[in-house]
């Protein structure tokens, strides 16, 4: 009894190190339940090989050249069992699901993370089993009828409506990509809603206190505990400060929401990612990357000091503009990341502002021009946009009339040559010129190589023509189908420019529904003939001066970079490095398309390398008749287990080489 205890305690300690050893040799991403289930098989197998082949024959006395040949042997079994080990881990690595870790989850203990793995996994369960009763899975989205897709749109919206919590928030996302889904599925998620309790009183006193210090009260002469409103992220209320007499809003982080908020993201793109390995529906729209986007969304809006960021940003951004709106003012003294203090707009929503408009002599038309132009000041000049312009967060202020902008924890940021882009996109629409347009959308998709297609240039004539004569055109139709055109061709918008598109055709939403005779295409059509100082079309002899001013907008992005071109043409002529470059290398996707194989090949061959040499060692010692052979056939299996490990590694290398571009 007590030699057996003895060798399992060795034993248990081999497993230990050979989990060690295997998690350092080959960086494997499996759980720990796996890569336990891994050690323990290889040592059981190993280690019954290894009873009957050396240690039930053991002797009380051994020669020294016995002696020599146990610890060969011995060691021959441990370089066996980390092999056996090693393959294990490739075999079960291979049927691993991507699975997207936070950092935070790799921080914590060995123990805390094998609490979380197992909620997760229980919580997975139960979203999966939630999936299969509403029918999503393989067959989901094979639709051949109007009906059968409203079926599937009802199923996945109860689907989500179930799982709560994120789900619901990543469904109301999901209702406004018109660009992506049919419009079944955006109408059926649309009525995604949230019951929200309250944050309780002594959460509160708890943040204010993190931020304000034990007497945070007494910096308010008045603090509502009754919330203005509530979300699943935060909830805001109204105070006044002490001294000045200063109407605030108090913006607070729901408690434990960082936490919560970080387990469902990684459970939703784990379904996100098991709905696209069983719905080719869910391929072909790129679920995963839009569960993705909207993790990383999620997680800056639980970041107070990142609105806090955005709100000086675009109050900056506008100060010079034509079409001033009101922002709030920050007091980032008494803000961090989980509360946010600014500004109280005393205003209502734009549309239930009728009356206050009236009584301060301000028009519909004025405010909602004012309210547009400033939005397209913002993408079309400044880059840094609100991006969710509805109704909630555009109110008109009481006492002056003015338009004032809410909620900034949603806001994009677009580069230079995607403004240039939108501008020509609208200007090419308004010319009902399909070449501009096409252009238009090289500064606006990631690969644009699927534009030179004659097919896309003629799909876009034909949309200008559809639009051509009309005397009102919707922003909305505009942009929903240039969604569908350069889906169709197999192109994707830079997230950010979608947004941007997307935001725009919120705003059409707010503005016609508190007047139906603006018209938005319009105004963003002279705004971007505006931003170039362009005017009327050519109808005179007189008008072709504007018909210049016209073209050499087009070209300009073209031409303002002439000179620098030319001047790196001339420092590289002087300095000798002129070099031409082959088609393929010139991409960097192909060089390093090329360096990771090459580099895998060049692996493969060290490793066969080994073995060969390693059989032609194991060979020769099989001639030899020596005491000293021993040596001979350790080097050999030593060389044996290098080549096998070489292998192993790079065939772990390929399958998450070609995880990474599922």
């Amino acid at each position: 009894m007590i030699q057996f205890l003895s060798w399992f305690i060795q034993f248990t300690l081999v497993g230990v190190l050979i989990y060690f050893f295997t998690g350092r040799l080959i960086g494997t991403r499996l759980s720990i339940f796996k890569r336990l289930f891994a050690v323990g098989l290889s040592v059981t197998i190993t280690s019954v090989i290894y009873w009957y082949m050396f240690i039930q024959h053991r002797k009380d006395y051994y020669t020294p050249i016995e002696d020599e040949s146990m610890f060969f042997s011995t060691l021959i079994w441990f370089a066996s069992l980390l092999l056996i080990t090693m393959l294990l881990h490739l075999v079960l690595e291979l049927f691993e699901p991507v699975h997207i870790s936070s950092a935070e989850q790799a921080k914590q203990n060995i123990f805390a993370r094998i609490m979380t793995r197992w909620r997760l996994q229980r919580r997975l369960t139960s979203v999966l089993r939630i999936a299969f009763k509403y029918g999503i899975g393989r067959a989901f989205g094979i639709w051949r009828t109007s009906e059968a897709e409203r079926k599937n749109a009802h199923s996945f919206r109860m689907m989500l409506e179930e799982c709560d919590g994120i789900f619901i928030k990543f469904g109301q996302m999901l209702s406004t990509r018109k660009d992506l889904l049919p419009e079944a599925f955006t109408t059926e998620l649309a009525e995604l809603q949230q019951n929200i309790k309250p944050i309780p009183k002594e959460a509160i006193s708890m943040r204010m206190q993190a931020v304000l210090g034990e007497d945070w009260e007494k910096t308010f002469d008045r603090f509502d505990f009754e919330p203005l409103a509530s979300g699943s992220i935060g909830q805001v209320h109204q105070a006044t400060l002490s001294g000045t007499y200063e109407k605030v809003v108090v913006k607070i982080l729901r408690p434990d929401i960082a936490d919560l908020l970080q387990r469902d993201l990684d459970l939703l793109i784990s379904f996100a990612y098991w709905l696209t390995e069983e719905s080719q529906w869910a391929e072909n729209l790129n679920f995963a990357e839009l569960a993705q986007n909207f993790a990383k969304g999620m997680r800056e809006e639980i970041d107070f000091c990142i609105e806090l960021k955005n709100m000086e940003q675009i109050t900056n951004s506008t100060l010079d503009s034509k079409y001033p709106v009101v922002i709030p003012k920050v007091y980032s003294h008494m803000s961090n990341s989980s509360v946010l203090v600014m500004e109280y707009i005393d205003g209502v929503k734009i549309t239930e502002a009728d009356e206050t408009l009236y009584r301060n002599g301000v028009t519909k038309e004025e405010a909602l021009t004012q309210l547009f132009g400033s939005f397209l000041s913002q993408v079309m000049k400044a880059g840094i946009f609100h991006g969710d312009p509805h109704p909630g967060n555009v109110h008109i202020v009481k006492n002056t009339g003015q338009v004032a902008l809410l909620d900034f924890g949603a806001v994009g940021r677009i580069s230079k040559g995607q403004q240039q882009g939108i501008k020509t996109l609208f200007l090419g629409y308004h010319r009902g010129n399909a070449r501009i347009v096409v252009d238009s959308l090289k500064h606006l998709v990631e690969n644009d190589e699927h534009a030179k297609d004659p097919g896309f240039e003629q799909s876009v004539s034909q949309l200008l023509v559809e639009m051509a004569y009309l005397d009102h055109i919707s922003t909305s139709q505009v942009v929903q189908s240039l969604f569908k055109i350069v889906q169709k061709h197999h192109m994707r918008l830079f997230p950010m420019v979608g947004i941007a598109l997307r935001a725009l055709v919120t705003l059409e939403g707010t503005i016609q529904s508190v007047s139906k005779d603006f018209d938005a295409f319009k105004e963003a059509s002279d705004f971007a003939k505006d931003t170039a100082k362009i005017h009327e079309p050519i109808e005179k002899v007189k008008s072709l001066k504007q018909l210049a001013q016209e073209e050499i907008f087009l070209a300009w992005p073209v031409i303002k970079e002439i000179p620098y071109r030319v001047d790196q043409i001339a420092r590289t002529i002087e300095k000798g490095e002129v070099k031409v470059k082959m088609d393929f290398t010139s991409s960097e996707t192909n060089k390093a398309f090329l360096v990771k194989w090459l580099s895998q090949f060049l692996l493969l061959l060290v490793a066969i390398t080994f073995g060969v040499l390693s059989v032609g060692i194991l060979a020769v010692a099989q001639i030899i008749q020596n005491s000293y052979v021993v040596y001979l056939n350790t080097a050999a299996y030593l060389g044996l287990f290098l080549s096998l490990l070489l292998l192993v590694r790079l065939a772990l290398q390929v399958i998450r080489d070609s995880k990474r571009n599922i």
